[in-house]
């Protein structure tokens, strides 16, 4: 009888266990790398952006911040610091590296320039696909970056280039307004509290283009987003051209300020589902095309109930 009552009493323990391995929040591992300036304009700029940005993404719930500037930022110190990522991170942990400063490109590789050696695209693609974290954002944010979208490009990682080719060098403007995109409430454009992948890009974009038209420039920069392995980026991602779905649901800053402190467990899980059903609404708009119209009709009257009935248990 005392055996038996131990064998149950162990069993209750690991289903306890179980249970609560399940419910552990997924972690967010953010590196951001702001490589050589070049100029003293420039290494101030550049570790000014880092700077910001490690700071808003401090503030999002399980999140893991490593942020390498100036002397730090090596090519030794990055593949140090992506291992570490690999050791800790699981698949079903999320992921996202900005790299902000200038790039090189010759014809063939991508670099991004470091003190010491610079690393390459294929180094840096080599590096990341050992991270198990199967939600993946590669922010690159350096001249020339559009020439690394085809070696980085992989199956549910998104990559943003701050520029179109390897051939537009100049140091670009786009981190400057990534980096206003999590912390302006005009970013958040579906108003739900968070601002994910595709919203800051757009935001970025746009910040971007409306620079050079005030200041009268001929725009020497064109961002580019691919988040379906890809090796040709889009400028406007849209389900005709099948681009942004996974951006639009991989999230940077969710539920920021005061309001996020007081979400107890279950109102956090509530916050989730919705997200989770926002994501599966913009799914369905991309599979649109290939269904039968009474059924795409049917999937989305169930998935707009069942968000609304989501939503209400937040208010209350």
């Amino acid at each position: 009888m005392a055996a038996a009552e131990t064998v149950g009493r162990g069993m209750r323990i690991c289903l306890l266990l179980l249970c609560a391995s399940v419910s552990l929040p997924a972690a967010n591992y953010f590196v951001t790398v702001a490589g050589l300036g070049g100029a003293p304009e420039y290494e101030t700029q550049f570790a000014k952006w880092a700077q910001e940005l490690d700071h808003e993404l401090n503030t999002g719930p399980e999140a893991h911040v490593i942020t390498l500037s100036g002397p730090a930022a090596t090519k030794q110190q990055i593949e140090q610091t992506l291992n570490k990522v690999a050791a800790e991170a699981s698949a079903t942990d999320t992921f996202a590296l900005f790299l902000i400063g200038h790039g090189s490109f010759d014809g063939v590789d991508y670099k991004v320039n470091l003190p010491g050696p610079d690393m390459t695209g294929a180094e840096l693609a080599k590096a990341l696909n050992r991270i198990p974290a199967q939600r993946q954002l590669v922010v690159n944010m350096t001249s020339c970056s559009g020439a690394s979208l085809a070696v980085l490009a992989k199956r549910e990682r998104v990559v943003i280039s701050a520029t179109k080719s390897g051939t537009e060098k100049n140091a670009p403007v786009f981190a400057r307004y990534w980096v206003d995109a999590l912390h302006d409430p005009s970013a958040d454009t579906d108003k739900n509290g968070s601002i994910s992948a595709l919203e800051a890009f757009r935001y970025a974009d746009r910040k971007t283009a409306a620079y050079f038209e005030s200041e009268k420039l001929l725009a020497t920069e064109h961002a580019l987003i691919t988040d379906t392995a890809s090796a040709t980026g889009v400028r406007d991602p849209k389900p005709e051209n099948g681009q942004g779905l996974v951006a639009a649901s991989f999230i940077l800053i969710r539920q920021r300020g005061e309001s996020a402190k007081a979400l107890t467990p279950d109102k956090q899980r509530l916050v989730s589902k919705k997200e989770d059903l926002e994501a599966k609404i913009d799914r369905l708009k991309y599979e649109k095309a290939a269904m039968e119209e009474s059924e795409y009709k049917q999937q989305l009257t169930a998935l707009l109930l069942e968000l609304a009935r989501t939503q209400a248990e937040i208010d209350k």
